[in-house]
């Protein structure tokens, strides 16, 4: 009999307990050996299979594990290696493709950027006009032969679809694309092929990139890659995957020669939902419906999707023609609910990680099969568990509703004008031309991670705690001024994490004790939960950033997370709109300033890198987006005195679209990545004269590499080439938490020696 399935789109790699990351770093430490390395991994990948089929999961995936980017493994899958780790070889070993990704110490390594408007990023690919794309070596016929032999499943294969490889690749003239574009055609077809032979019924093919707005030509590209891809294989049955967002030419997409067609109905719901009715939806397709969110960790309403779902399987014609999956990879989600042990039961009940959100699949799958009656005790456990989240105190803070209530609709403005501030500041700070500062944090060595679990087991009193702080802030106060910095940083040894430690201290927010996702390679985060009102109670960073300012006559910067970072890094309640998560968090972080201004803290550093990372993929709603960043930066912000410097950092390099709101935010100093792009953002001010101070990065922390006084001093140059010396400031990419003391401290040391050339080569040119 014909039944809706259930299936997966991908699932996380990290483990429940960071498995995945402890085995990584171990191998990169070279404390285990490759053979080890790679057994682990088989162990885990196999693991989370085998907990799919126990869920119950109809469809599960292969090709969605990864030693650290999917991205990065579909471009070595096709020989797309960037030219200098490429040492001809037929299959790329582990140390070439972990080069790619980390670097080594002959060359940098790729540039890193952000999933699309998810808090994951991927490696971007390098191609050259050429490139000669080839099979490496086909790990997907691998991953699939193994899951079916020692499991039994016969999985659904997935891969980045061949338009959104390249779109998202660089280095090459985009005049060559097609020519690319039709030397990769005939190697997707042979990887397929292989797949079809070795039994695949299904493979999802992702093509993220329709759901960003793309002009007519490129939605033309669709029709004739799939259909070149069907011809080649025409008895592999293909799913076209789309994920984030609604796709914005639907009429054409349900036309491409696919199979199946997987669309979000949780971030593109509404779009998507009007297109089926105004177009309907093909009856020879399937329809991989994602009414699960894959990105956030609340329990789905499953009465309202299950209607939904009705809907859509009355549009598709028939039960085999529906699947049940989440809107995206679960990748964005921790891996189970079922580890927390220590949440309020209230909180516990209303949230759902990977796991969990499976079994909500194959719960709705089963209701749809089955009869609603069949699911009835779990849709009532889903409703009471969601009302009485809804019905807490927690989600019912007057005060914090009053004060949303009260703010006004013009954006807030600072006393002065930049110009004055300017005057101002530069009288209170003499400060150098061409300061050098960092962006905040300085080595979480051994020592530091190792005192903080002293005092979360019990082992260490608070006491012993805050003087081995101090120790450390002390330690590193000498360190800075030794190097010859000029506005110096605490270190922020104090902090686990940038998001996490002020959702600790400030209301509305909870955390989970193995709720980590992958940010990058290894990098995980452990993502706040703001399911409150969010309210500041009590003073978050004034003790450690006053007394780090008592040890030294230089300016020391106190240092706080933005309210749109802290936000776009956390997992947010869904019940009120964002600009009210936005202003209660803005709100908060106001109190905070004043008490640092209170201090006698005169610079205050509002870090906001995710402000781009939110940015919606429609055209049409970035304006509104921007909007509410600014707003909300400028309520925590705008009221401080003109002689308070206001400092923000933003990371990754592609601003050219927000650079207008950058300017916006008012900020007397920003800071923002350059080294990691190779420089690429300084083309940004050749067409915006930005008048305000400005740090681009002269090095990238992300590699354990040391650069160069002459290639630190290059990035500066290039940029003094746009830059006012007079704005300008020099500092590193982004913070030092993840470096070695042996790797930060010789890299800043070549960066002050790099600023004092330069300011020494400008001499009399320019006065301060």
């Amino acid at each position: 009999m014909a039944k809706v399935l259930s299936a997966n789109l991908g699932y996380p790699r990290i483990g429940e307990k960071r498995e995945w990351k402890k085995a990584l770093e171990q191998f990169w430490a070279a404390k285990i050996s490759k053979d080890e390395f790679l057994e682990t991994i088989r162990g885990l990948r196999l693991s989370y299979l085998r907990k799919q089929k126990e869920i119950g999961v109809d469809l599960i995936p292969v090709g969605d594990f990864s030693l650290y980017d999917h991205v990065l493994d579909t471009a070595v899958l096709f020989g797309l290696i960037p030219e200098r780790f490429d040492k001809g070889e037929k299959e790329i070993s582990l140390e070439t493709y972990f080069s790619i990704a980390r670097g080594n110490k002959d060359a940098e390594a790729s540039e890193m950027t952000k999933w699309f408007d998810t808090n994951y990023h991927y490696i971007v690919p390098e191609i050259s006009n050429e490139t000669k794309p080839r099979i490496t070596e086909n790990r997907l016929l691998t991953l699939f032969n193994e899951a079916k032999q020692e499991l039994g499943i016969t999985a659904k294969p997935v891969i980045v679809g061949p338009v959104t490889l390249l779109k998202l690749s660089k280095g090459y003239d985009r005049n060559h694309f097609q020519t690319l574009l039709d030397s990769l055609i005939p190697l997707y077809i042979q990887v397929l092929s292989e797949l079809k032979n070795a039994g695949a019924e299904w493979v999802q093919i992702d093509e993220p990139i329709l759901a960003k707005t793309l002009p007519s030509e490129d939605v033309a590209v669709f029709q004739d890659v799939y259909q070149a891809i069907k011809e080649g294989v025409p008895d592999l049955k293909l799913l076209l995957q789309t994920y984030f967002e609604a796709v914005d030419d639907y009429e054409e997409v349900i036309k491409l020669p696919v199979d199946g067609l997987g669309l979000d109905f949780v971030y593109g719901k509404k779009a998507n939902l009007e297109a089926i009715k105004a177009f309907a939806f093909p009856q020879d397709k399937v329809l991989a419906a994602g009414v699960i969110d894959g990105r956030n960790i609340w329990k789905n309403n499953l009465a309202a999707t299950f209607a939904e779902l009705e809907t859509l399987l009355a549009a598709v014609g028939g039960r085999d023609k529906l699947w049940v999956t989440p809107s995206s990879s679960l990748l964005h989600v921790p891996v189970t609910v079922a580890s927390e042990k220590e949440l309020d039961p209230v909180l516990k009940n209303a949230l759902s990680f990977a796991d969990q959100k499976l079994s909500e699949a194959v719960t709705l799958a089963k209701g749809l099969n089955e009869g609603k009656d069949s699911i009835e005790v779990q849709l009532e456990k889903n409703r009471v568990d969601l009302d009485a989240l809804q019905q807490s105190a927690h989600r019912n803070n007057k005060e914090v509703q009053k004060e949303l209530n009260h703010l006004g609709s013009d954006l807030p403005t600072r006393p002065g004008s930049y110009k004055l501030r300017q005057q101002i500041q530069e009288d209170a700070f003499h400060l150098p031309l061409l300061p050098t500062t960092t962006i905040g944090s300085f080595p979480q060595t051994q020592e530091v991670r190792q005192a903080r679990r002293n005092l979360r087991r019990g082992e260490w009193t608070k006491e012993q705690y805050d003087q081995f702080i101090r120790n450390e802030t002390a330690k590193w106060i000498n360190i800075q001024e030794d190097i010859g910095i000029d506005v110096l940083v605490h270190g922020e040894f104090e902090r686990n994490d940038m998001v996490e430690y002020f959702g600790e201290k400030l209301a509305g927010f909870a955390f989970t004790r193995f709720g980590w996702v992958q940010s990058y390679g290894s990098r995980c985060v452990k993502p706040p939960l703001i399911f409150g009102d969010v309210a500041w109670t009590a003073p978050l960073t004034v003790e450690e950033s006053a007394y780090a300012q008592s040890l030294t006559r230089k300016p020391v910067k106190g240092m706080l997370t933005g309210p749109v970072t802290i936000y776009n890094w956390s997992f947010v309640r869904n019940d009120i709109s964002q600009a009210d998560v936005f202003n209660q968090i803005a709100l908060a972080l106001r109190k905070e300033i004043h008490a640092l201004e209170e201090a006698d803290i005169r610079m205050i550093q509002v870090d906001e890198p995710a402000l781009r990372e939110g940015l919606p993929l429609k055209e049409e709603k970035k304006a509104n987006y921007l909007h509410r960043a600014v707003y909300a930066f400028r309520l925590a912000t705008s009221f401080v005195n003109n002689d308070t410097q206001i400092h923000t950092h933003m990371c990754y390099s592609e601003f050219d679209e927000i650079i207008e709101a950058i300017d916006a935010l008012d900020t007397d100093v920003i800071s923002i990545e350059a080294a990691r792009s190779h420089g690429e953002i300084i083309s940004t001010f050749e067409d915006f004269k930005y008048k305000k101070g400005i740090g681009l990065g002269v090095y990238d922390i992300h590699s354990p590499r040391i650069p160069s006084v002459d290639e630190m001093k290059s990035y500066a140059e290039r940029a003094l080439q746009v830059l006012d010396p007079k704005i300008f400031w020099i500092n590193p990419d982004c913070g030092l938490k993840t470096r070695r003391p042996e790797e930060a401290i010789p890299a800043l040391k070549n960066m002050v020696e790099a600023a004092q050339e330069v300011r020494a080569e400008l001499g009399d040119k320019v006065g301060r």
